[in-house]
């Protein structure tokens, strides 16, 4: 899954630290959802989308190995 969450953040000057204090996550947290290491649950990208007032979707996007069946 990509994201933009480094940019939006970085557009509204938030820092890592200020984001994780304000959807309850660590910072280290974070920093490993916009390096692609982390997938977020459905709440947390909730919350992350309403703190930049956008879309879940506008915020993270599928590729396609995300849609390939695990076995």
């Amino acid at each position: 899954m990509k994201n933009s969450l480094r940019t939006e953040r970085k557009k509204r000057k938030i820092t890592q630290e200020q984001l994780a204090n304000l959807v309850g996550v660590s910072r280290q947290s974070i920093n490993a959802i916009e390096r692609g290491k982390y997938t977020p649950s459905t709440v947390l990208s909730m919350k992350i989308s309403e703190i930049f007032n956008t879309s879940v979707n506008k915020l993270f996007e599928l590729e396609p190995v995300d849609y390939e069946k695990s076995n």
